[in-house]
């Protein structure tokens, strides 16, 4: 059982845009520190964004900047992450993490931008 399920990925075009979501159905997301992370082929799997739970204090990697956007929406217990402007070595499965004292990950979703 995920705790959190990510979803929205795909593949895209260098310069295109996606949206991923993270969901949770056991509890409220945004009372918890949510990271966002991924893992290319080959490599560790990296921390790109982190939002503190409450406030929502928003923490972007260098790599990411100015690129991709969080959004938070309480209604639907969802966290949006917007990408845009992706480039090929965006490619990665990325995966939501939320941390309850323990932390919770999804299964990830993969993405992919090649033309």
């Amino acid at each position: 059982q995920w705790h959190v399920v990510e979803s929205g990925g795909g593949k895209v075009q260098p310069g295109g845009s996606l949206r991923l979501s993270c969901t949770a159905s056991e509890f409220t997301l945004n009372d918890y520190r949510v990271g966002w992370f991924r893992q290319a082929p080959g490599k560790e799997r990296e921390g790109i964004i982190c939002v503190s739970g409450g406030h929502g204090n928003i923490h972007y990697a260098d790599s990411v900047k100015g690129r991709f956007t969080i959004t938070r929406d309480s209604a639907k217990n969802t966290i949006w992450l917007q990408m845009s402007s992706l480039k090929p070595e965006d490619t990665a499965v990325y995966y939501c993490n939320a941390n309850l004292g323990e932390n919770y990950w999804g299964q990830g979703t993969q993405v992919a931008v090649s033309s």
